[in-house]
């Protein structure tokens, strides 16, 4: 994934956690349309992986439920 791209969707989740979700999208949503296949499955991964970053809780990954 592009630096530029992390650095957007961090930065939605820091505005998210501080419920400015309008804010989080109008810089998480650009990045996310122009990506390409290959770097659209690693953003839907990292959202995967970093729920937690978005909601300020911890979440137990679905690949460890019994």
């Amino acid at each position: 994934m592009r630096p530029s791209t992390l650095r957007a969707l961090n930065r939605a989740a820091e505005l998210t956690r501080q419920n400015r979700l309008t804010e989080a999208m109008l810089i998480a949503e650009p990045v996310i349309l122009i990506a390409d296949d290959i770097e659209g499955e690693e953003i839907r991964r990292w959202l995967l992986d970093h729920v937690a970053d978005f909601t300020g809780e911890n979440h137990q990954n679905s690949k460890e439920l019994p």
